[in-house]
């Protein structure tokens, strides 16, 4: 009896600890790689993972040692986290995932490699800088059988969900006319390190100037109000005002998408007198506006004047970038909208075809997939 007492009380005891997650297997720390430390995201990765228990970096690949020294000076990283190749990085800390902090240009060849060895991905927006290597990197995200995910900053910002669940209840109703504005001064106004400077301002490795830095968020926002719609033509006008500055890169852009009843006009600009990241969706009985990060404006059909609405919370994990890279690679959880692949092989088809309109002076109608 005495036995079957003892056994009774640690199997109580230690479901308690499985509750309290010593034992439960969820709890235990994401482990995560970084591929690349050019884009400036990083230094915002790094400072915000060094507070978390819920990730573990087991390896930063870099081709470039004396920035990898850099960061690890800044974050007081352990040295032996350095691996000057992707690949043999993978294969020697064998991570849950890899965030990508390159180039856009280099992001298709890291995918191709994660998914060779199963790994799932999550890079900064855009996908790619084409439309080619979009569709280049669905096909290995599929044989790979892995995630692959953008982050965009707004995906985390409680009014940006706010207004989607607006227009998505149909508070405004059928949507006719969006309206992004994304933009700063420009990189080097706002003083990006060189390392991002050099690849931001590169036609080849960024796609564009301020098109593709800032095009990516109207069409990612636009695409998703629109339910994965993909727009009919696109028709981009770019200009080089500051050719002093940026000398191969655009520096202002404006991409006008049509819908079989709707219109997108998607401002990107580094010309701004201050950071713009606002949106307008224009519906056929009212319209809904973000107005910063926690409130947006609405107006009905019957309402003489708008009015200001605190914007709900984001409920977790869609709360938060690595909250929510965790819930989808541990536990299964849908991607989401703003980040998920299917929306994105699309915003890169956009993009692709803005660059082509504004090379070229004229509207083009979006290919079949």
């Amino acid at each position: 009896m005495r036995q079957v007492l003892r056994g009774f009380v640690i199997l109580v005891v230690c479901g308690l600890l499985a509750g309290t997650g010593v034992f439960a297997a969820e709890t235990a720390a994401l482990r995560v790689a970084i591929a690349g430390l050019v884009h400036g995201h990083a230094d915002g990765f790094l400072a915000n993972s060094a507070k978390r228990a819920d990730i573990k970096i087991v390896g930063i690949s870099e081709p470039d040692r004396k920035l990898f020294d850099q960061y690890a000076a800044k974050f007081g990283l352990d040295a032996g986290l350095y691996h000057a190749d992707v690949e043999e990085m993978l294969v020697t800390t064998k991570p849950q995932a890899v965030l990508v902090y390159a180039s856009t240009f280099e992001h298709r060849k890291i995918v191709e490699i994660c998914a060779k060895h199963h790994v799932s991905v999550m890079m900064e927006k855009p996908l790619a800088v084409s439309r080619e290597d979009a569709l280049a990197i669905e096909r290995a995200a599929h044989e790979g059988k892995i995630q692959v995910l953008v982050n965009y900053f707004i995906d985390w910002v409680p009014s940006t969900h706010t207004m989607f669940d607006v227009v998505h209840a149909g508070e405004i109703g059928d949507v006719r006319k969006i309206v992004t504005h994304f933009g700063h001064e420009g990189p080097k106004e706002i003083g990006v390190g060189p390392e991002f400077l050099s690849w931001l301002t590169d036609p080849k490795l960024n796609g564009g100037g301020a098109l593709y830095d800032f095009g990516c968020y109207g069409a990612d926002l636009a695409t998703w109000l629109m339910d994965g719609q993909r727009p009919l033509t696109v028709t981009a006008i770019t200009q080089q005002i500051k050719p002093d500055v940026y000398p191969k890169v655009d520096d202002e852009a404006t991409i006008v998408l049509t819908y079989p009843k709707a219109q997108a006009i998607l401002q990107a600009s580094w010309n701004w007198a201050f950071e713009r990241e606002d949106t307008e969706v224009y519906g056929r009985t009212g319209y809904v506006i973000t107005a910063g990060r926690d409130e947006v404006k609405e107006r009905r059909a019957g309402e003489k004047e708008e009015q200001k609405v605190a914007a709900k919370k984001v409920a977790p994990p869609y709360d938060d970038e690595l909250t929510y890279l965790r819930a989808v690679i541990v536990d299964g959880a849908k991607p989401d909208g703003l980040s998920s692949l299917e929306t994105n092989v699309i915003v890169a088809e956009i993009m692709d075809a803005a660059r082509e309109s504004a090379a070229t002076g004229k509207t083009v109608r979006m290919k079949e997939k």
